[in-house]
């Protein structure tokens, strides 16, 4: 990888969080914007050099923070690092329910429809009540933080990334863009209401066409 911004040292010390608690999301896309490509995912548009980066922040990372449709769609697996799975039913993704005791955790709201069935599958002291008709997703960071899980990776999705923005949440965005553009309709890395959240670019890597960009929230 050629760095384009920023200093030229292993890309363990370039992607090294600069303090913690550390609270990262990855995200990727085409040119023309697309979150997803043909299969609905974002494995669709992924490549090599997005792979790299991706491994290094989940190495570097203490807990995954997902929502749950992004879990779905994506069929995600149990890892080595715990998943903390945002979903407002209270829902368990059915590929996430066999996981080991504590590897999963549930981060919902009070009025969600699936508590009940969420302590029955991951017990009860794993089910994270925050909030009442939304999560708090401050609470959840603050909460996590208090486990000792203080370098955060989410992966999104694209309505996660806009609340934890909203939230005040969020230290850090990395984006990759990939060499290609598909058109249709996908979704952006961000979807729902508005915001507007300044950037500043910490540094920018090219391999091959791809880019990968590391941005802090500048506060």
């Amino acid at each position: 990888m050629r760095v384009l911004v920023g200093p030229d040292v292993p890309l363990s010390e370039l992607y090294a969080a600069p303090s913690e608690p550390w609270l990262r999301v990855n995200m990727v896309s085409t040119v023309d914007g697309a979150a997803t490509g043909a299969t609905g995912t974002s494995r669709s548009i992924n490549n090599d050099p997005d792979q790299v980066v991706f491994n290094l922040l989940r190495e570097q990372a203490d807990v995954l923070v997902v929502g749950a449709g992004t879990l779905r769609e994506e069929r995600y697996a149990p890892n080595r690092l715990p998943i903390v799975v945002v979903t407002r039913t209270g829902s368990v993704p059915p590929t996430l329910a066999d996981c080991a005791p504590g590897q999963v955790l549930i981060a919902t709201c009070a009025h969600a429809e699936g508590i009940d069935a969420a302590r029955e599958i991951v017990g009860d002291e794993h089910v994270l009540v925050l909030g009442s008709h939304r999560v708090d997703l401050a609470a959840l960071r603050e909460l996590l933080v208090e486990r000792g899980l203080r370098r955060i990776l989410s992966e999104g999705g694209p309505h996660l990334l806009r609340d934890l923005l909203v939230q005040g949440c969020v230290d850090e965005i990395d984006s990759t863009v990939v060499p290609r553009v598909i058109g249709g309709t996908h979704p952006r890395i961000l979807d729902g209401p508005p915001v507007d959240v300044p950037l500043r670019l910490h540094s920018l890597l090219e391999d091959e066409g791809t880019l990968l960009a590391r941005w802090f929230v500048d506060r």
